[in-house]
């Protein structure tokens, strides 16, 4: 049902037309904006049979009238047919609709000439020699910047011939409309909504993406998705799927998507049209946000070998560098054992990362079907798993600064559990590895994940396993081959003070951890935090400064540590499950204060620049996102960033993901992605193609991507 306001203005206008005298005749009628008559596809009828009437429209210039599903505004034509006794008239047979913007509004609709079809069966004893009289009264509202109701009476009598005699020739409009309409679809078709984003695919073998100028879908029924929203494309193994926005109508108990797919595509320089009826069913629409990159598709071992080369990359970024600091330090204590003992701790450290990304992969499979939309680095989005990583990284950062103990060597960090030659302690600082590395997204991991997060379980297992090998590869290779051993330096003092130094990177990390907390809760939420930090301080000096004391006071200062440990834990979960996650998205005057001015992202406002025509640039981000932060900093708040952005008359919007959000989700669903960053730019035009920027971006990236490099 169309909102109220829509509806109101229906009844207005049936009313108008209601005390409105109609146009009249039994030829064409002339309106001040349409002429309009009826045809037949034969000169005469015959007894018994069917023939088929077409009301042709020609519609001055400017001014269009609407389809079955107006849009986001209109009314369908209707015909109210006045027939001898027996004759029946069927519904009218829509030609495919064309795109017809209106401002912000996105309507469907005909412009210049169309003609309407319907069939009528002829009585079976309809008397030879005499005439079949058709009459009509037809309704329709046609708009340019304002909308005029009218009504006309249309007539038509056809004479009656006996059965097998000629009929004579069809009017050419009636061959026309024929032309125009939908025909049944080829491809099988099925439509899932997850996420905020309504998928529809259809198998469409031979469909070659470069060949598309164009192809949008338009559901019988108003309001099943957001008509002026961009429908986005991918193309993968023969399959086509739109990724479209569902409207206020829609139901998430939908059985069936109905409606026609107009296709337009590119041929020996030729622009061929082609309109198909669409009946899709609900059903898995699995790998359909994942397969397209930059407009490319990736099948499973794409996506495998990205993967790989994305948790390969990782190891470079400054979440993971430390932790890899470590090992590597490791590695040089480990260097004097039996390389077999190196190869072994090599092996603990990578089931730890392996294991941990399998539990993170589950952990999605199952949020997902519960119906979250959820994504990379999603458990950033959680206040109390924000604090206890800090309150994590804070205590492996005392231990390395020899506040106390957890192991006898480097390898054992993040454990006391540094038994079978601290094999346990190299398993649990790969989990701290995978953890720490889910805040950062390097090159090849977006399509990667995005491609996995849509795929079947087995296929989603693999990628995420093969991001951790890939993680895991570089103290793999130096376990594994002796050359590289001997590089190392020998061990020394120096491991002692460097040890100390990597302490730094986690006290910094830590206070990074609390900035992101203090966006989700507040000051509150830093209160909290600072106050565990010196629960653990403590906890962890106690500890250390009672475990070479008699058994008593050894006891007494264990327990006392463990109460005011749990203590700091206890006291982060309550909080931040009391505390309502505030928005860490700052106002449009704040972002203004930066290099480059930029507004906060909301669908409604996307939507309306892009029917306006107006180039935008699209920034997806997140506080606890280190990758992002760094491309904001080298990057978009550059002075001839913001000049580029200025010049073009760009508007900037920044869509931020710190915490659960929705709208943000389905848009990075539309382009395959799982987690930020993600930057698109949309050149100035309504039905301009969106162009995606990498993951890792510099000013020429940047003036390149918004065509001003």
């Amino acid at each position: 049902m169309p909102p109220i306001g829509l509806t109101i203005f229906g009844a207005v206008m049936a009313l108008l037309a209601a005390f409105a005298p109609p146009a009249s005749a039994a030829g064409p009628v002339t309106t001040d904006h349409v002429r309009a008559e009826l045809v037949a596809s034969a000169g005469a009828v015959r007894p018994g049979e069917t023939i088929r009437i077409g009301i042709h429209k020609q519609i001055i210039p400017d001014w269009h009238t609407y389809w079955l599903n107006p849009g986001d505004s209109g009314l369908a034509t209707t015909v109210d047919w006045t027939l001898p006794e027996g004759a029946v008239a069927g519904n009218i047979i829509w030609p495919a609709p064309e795109r017809i913007a209106v401002g912000p509004l996105m309507n469907y609709g005909y412009e210049g000439e169309v003609t309407l079809l319907t069939d009528i069966a002829v009585p079976a004893d309809a008397p030879v020699g005499g005439l079949l009289p058709i009459r009509a009264t037809v309704d329709w509202l046609v708009c340019e910047e304002i909308c005029i109701p009218e009504q006309v009476e249309l007539g038509l009598d056809l004479p009656i011939v006996a059965p097998g005699a000629d009929a004579g020739p069809a009017h050419p409009a009636i061959a026309a409309a024929e032309a125009r309409l939908p025909v049944d679809s080829p491809w099988t078709a099925r439509f899932e909504a997850s996420g905020g984003t309504l998928r529809l695919a259809l198998d469409a073998a031979g469909l070659r993406r470069d060949s598309i100028a164009d192809i949008w879908f338009y559901p019988n029924e108003w309001g099943l998705i957001a008509h002026a929203a961009p429908q986005q494309l991918t193309v993968e193994n023969d399959r086509i799927v739109l990724a479209m926005a569902p409207g206020d109508a829609f139901q998430p108990t939908l059985a069936s998507l109905d409606g026609v797919l107009v296709v337009k595509e590119r041929a020996g320089g030729q622009l061929l049209t082609q309109a198909l009826t669409v009946s899709a069913p609900a059903g898995s629409v699995a790998g359909a946000s994942g397969g397209s990159i930059a407009g490319l598709s990736i099948g499973i071992g794409t996506a495998l070998l990205f993967a790989l080369l994305g948790g390969l990359i990782l190891n470079l970024m400054p979440c993971v560098f430390p932790v890899l600091s470590m090992k590597a330090l490791a590695l040089v204590e480990q260097a004097g054992k039996q390389p077999a003992q190196v190869r072994l701790h090599a092996l603990a450290y990578t089931a730890g990362i392996l294991v941990s990304f399998a539990a993170l992969a589950g952990l999605l499979a199952a949020l997902k079907a519960g119906g979250t939309a959820v994504g990379w680095g999603f458990q950033f989005q959680s206040p109390i798993f924000v604090l206890l990583l800090a309150y994590l990284l804070f205590a492996v950062g005392l231990s390395l600064s020899g506040v106390f103990t957890i192991g006898g060597s480097v390898a054992g960090v993040g454990a006391n559990l540094a038994a079978r030659g601290g094999y346990t302690g190299s398993f649990f600082t790969g989990v701290l590895a995978a953890v720490v590395a889910t805040p950062c997204t390097a090159p090849f991991m977006g399509a990667a994940l995005g491609f996995a997060i849509a795929a079947p379980l087995p296929v989603l297992f693999a990628v995420f396993l093969a991001l951790g090998l890939g993680l895991a590869l570089p103290y793999v290779a130096l376990s594994v081959w002796p050359p590289l051993l001997r590089l190392l330096p020998k061990p020394g003092v120096w491991m002692e003070r460097f040890k100390q130094f990597l302490a730094f990177p986690m006290y910094g990390a830590a206070i990074w951890l609390v900035w992101v907390l203090s966006l989700q809760a507040g000051a509150e939420g830093v209160l909290t935090a600072l106050g565990g930090m010196l629960l653990i301080g403590f906890a962890a000096w106690l500890y250390d400064v009672t475990r070479a004391s008699g058994r008593t006071a050894r006891h007494a200062g264990s327990g006392l540590a463990a109460l005011a440990l749990i203590a700091a834990i206890g006291w982060g979960i309550a909080a931040g499950s009391q505390t309502a996650p505030r928005p860490a998205a700052v106002s449009a005057e704040a972002g203004a204060t930066e290099t480059t001015p930029w507004e906060p992202y909301s669908r409604e406002k996307f939507e309306a620049l892009r029917a306006e025509g107006k180039p935008v640039f699209l920034n997806f981000t997140a506080a606890w996102c280190i990758t992002c932060l760094v491309n904001e900093r080298v990057a978009l708040n550059r002075p001839d960033v913001a000049t580029a952005f200025r010049t073009g008359d760009v508007t900037y919007l920044k869509g931020d993901w710190t915490n659960q959000d929705a709208e943000i989700t389905a848009k990075l669903e539309e382009f395959g992605r799982s987690g930020v960053p993600l930057y698109v730019f949309y050149p100035a035009g309504r039905e301009s193609q969106p162009v995606v920027l990498p993951q890792l971006l510099t000013v020429d990236i940047v003036l390149g991507g918004i065509g001003a490099g």
